[in-house]
């Protein structure tokens, strides 16, 4: 069981997606997002039809990338706790309703043009988190 947020959990995730009919369906995915939980910062790497890459990385590197993903560590435990709960985000944890009812931005990036990866691409992003139903997670303290 890995534990959320950790390299070995977005990889076990991405093997997931990878196995899928999510790039068939939806095609190719060309971005690299970030993750960012509390004070820990990750970097997936999308190639064509794979979720190729998955490193931990520092905070300046998110700047670097296409956009990257904004929440508390609560705030991740509760959408993927739905998500394993459901199968599948509900309506109030899926990545768009998560981006447009944030007090602050949720997909951030210093390009807007690059930023616009998350809109594009939003529904292999959907299926990646969606796929984690599959997983069982553990949380570290803090993620309460």
């Amino acid at each position: 069981m890995p534990d959320f947020p950790s390299v070995e959990w977005f990889k076990q995730a991405a093997d997931l997606l990878n196995k899928s009919d999510s790039f068939k369906r939806l095609g190719t995915c060309d971005t690299q997002m970030g993750i960012q939980v509390g004070d820990r910062y990750f970097e997936l790497d999308f190639e064509a039809f794979e979720l190729a890459h998955v490193t931990e990385v520092d905070a300046a590197r998110m700047d670097e990338l296409d956009f990257y993903l904004v929440q508390s560590p609560d705030a991740w435990r509760a959408m993927l706790d739905d998500i394993r709960a459901n199968g599948l985000a509900t309506h109030e944890y899926t990545l768009n309703s998560l981006d447009l009812r944030s007090d602050t931005e949720f997909a951030l990036g210093k390009d807007y043009n690059r930023r616009d990866a998350f809109y594009r691409f939003n529904q292999t992003f959907q299926d990646y988190f969606d796929l984690t139903a599959k997983l069982k997670t553990t949380y570290p303290a803090g993620v309460a």
